[in-house]
């Protein structure tokens, strides 16, 4: 064997090793419903249940029917913020759930009392406490979920690592990335990211206004609708996002003509179809985020 060869195999067995390092706690098969990823879930002792994977949200919340049957106690109530106001939602102890064989034990959940007048597409959303607990990798091309213990967890692969950072108090996490318009320059930002979003970007109405982004772009009437009603917004395309080295062409866009999906100082936040050209690995001990091409 040529001294390259020796060097490849050396390289090719030291990465496996490493790799080695992260072997997953559970890999769990995920269904991608229409621009969502759905988990199954147990919780306490119940059939599968379906929970939406969700940056956006504070807390993991239930559909409000299972409270009782699974004889959850009453614990007192949290203000739920969502892009077109706010909803009061009580909130639940004594809630395990089991994904794949890993026990995980929110503190609190919350159920919307809003959701149950809705048609049932969902048991309930795994929040931000889940990101906490663990190196969450989302791989869309095999359509798994990966759960992986943060302590011995090590990346060695080719992916983008983006950095990740928090507000104070905040649960969401923020990016920087650049946006190429249509016509002018690269304009960059600060965004969620919020894998519950169904769009590739959503930008609030006074980024838009600033940098005039609806002055040339082809777009149609469109609508967002989530906690606390709903909001017009203008459907189109931006040429390119980018998030380090990491370059998202075309992405569906959401422009917002009231408020905006995200807090201010915020440009927007960025949604599942822009992530689910990568997999995609959360590492919230860290403070990053990994964007792999498949």
């Amino acid at each position: 064997m040529s001294n390259c060869g020796i060097y490849k195999l050396a390289a090719i067995l030291a990465w496996a090793h490493v790799a080695g390092a992260a072997e997953p706690l559970a890999t769990i098969p995920i269904r991608l419903a229409p621009h969502r990823v759905m988990v199954p879930v147990s919780l306490n002792g119940s059939n599968a249940l379906s929970f939406m994977l969700d940056t956006g949200f504070a807390m993991t919340m239930i559909h409000p029917t299972l409270a009782e049957p699974l004889k959850l106690r009453r614990a007192g109530e949290v203000t739920v913020i969502g892009i077109a106001g706010e909803e009061r939602a009580p909130t639940y102890e004594g809630a395990v759930l089991n994904l794949g064989g890993v026990e995980y034990a929110p503190r609190r959940v919350a159920a919307l009392g809003s959701d149950g007048n809705r048609r049932r597409r969902r048991d309930g959303i795994l929040g931000s406490g889940l990101f906490r607990n663990y190196v969450v990798e989302i791989d869309f091309v095999r359509k798994q979920l990966l759960l992986h213990a943060p302590t011995n967890f090590i990346y060695a692969g080719p992916g983008e690592i983006v950095p990740l950072r928090f507000r104070r108090g905040g649960t969401t996490p923020i990016v920087e990335a650049t946006i190429h318009p249509t016509n002018g320059p690269a304009i960059r930002g600060e965004f969620e990211i919020d894998t519950g979003c169904d769009s590739g970007v959503c930008l609030g109405h006074d980024f838009v206004k600033t940098h005039r982004l609806l002055d040339d772009a082809a777009t149609s009437e469109s609508a967002k609708v989530g906690v606390g009603g709903g909001t017009d917004t203008r459907s189109g395309f931006l040429p390119r996002l980018q998030l380090g080295a990491a370059k998202i062409e075309r992405p569906q866009t959401d422009f917002f003509l009231e408020g905006s999906p995200v807090d201010p100082g915020l440009a927007g936040h960025i949604g599942i179809t822009a992530l689910n050209r990568f997999k995609v690995i959360f590492d919230y001990s860290r403070r990053q985020m990994i964007l792999e091409k498949p």
